[in-house]
């Protein structure tokens, strides 16, 4: 089955935006997902990274508002995968922000959010069954819900910085995306 990544509008072509961390041959992976150095104070198992550097987090709020339009998404490397399971928390996160009306209220709504459970492949609630390989073992299956936990809480403090302004109101510029469905899938 080939995806494709393109999407062609009045002979206009949109390209889906792929992740610059194509090359991961040293980097730890868990359920076929590279565990990626992220830029964050958040105790967890990613590596750090620098701080002037981008990381997987910065390539998807980046790329949300035009990569939340596809409905298909072609996979170039395994940190496409992902990028593309960002997005699709990114879409249920502003879904959690949208009727909150200040900036308090979003970070509360964020902070329930991240208390939630956080389903790996194989069990029920994964967002995307096949996109990524089953655990092989326990430690396996620990070792990455405890990194999509961080990392979902690292997207979650970053996005709040561009969902809401300076000032605390909503940047309606992004809340807007809430109502968008990526790749047809339904959140939670």
């Amino acid at each position: 089955l080939i995806v494709p990544d393109t999407y062609v509008l009045s002979s206009t072509i949109w390209q889906v935006y792929h992740s610059s961390f194509v090359d991961d041959h040293d980097i730890t992976k868990a359920c076929g997902c590279p565990l990626l150095p992220l830029k964050s104070h958040i105790k967890g198992p990613a590596p750090v990274s620098e701080q002037d550097s981008t990381d997987i987090v910065d390539e998807a709020i980046t790329f949300f508002r035009a990569n939340v339009f596809f409905r298909n998404f072609g996979i170039k490397s395994s940190a496409d995968k992902l990028l593309i399971y960002l997005t699709f928390y990114i879409n249920t996160a502003l879904k959690r922000l949208e009727g909150c009306r200040t900036l308090a209220e979003g970070t509360k709504a964020i902070i329930n959010l991240g208390l939630e459970k956080v389903p790996v492949p194989g069990e029920p609630g994964f967002p995307f069954p096949g996109l990524f390989a089953l655990p092989q073992s326990p430690q396996e299956a620990e070792l990455f819900r405890n990194y999509l936990k961080q990392i979902r809480e690292e997207t979650s403090g970053r996005l709040l910085s561009v969902a809401y302004r300076p000032n605390g109101t909503p940047n309606k510029w992004w809340l807007a995306f809430a109502k968008r469905k990526f790749m047809n899938t339904i959140t939670p």
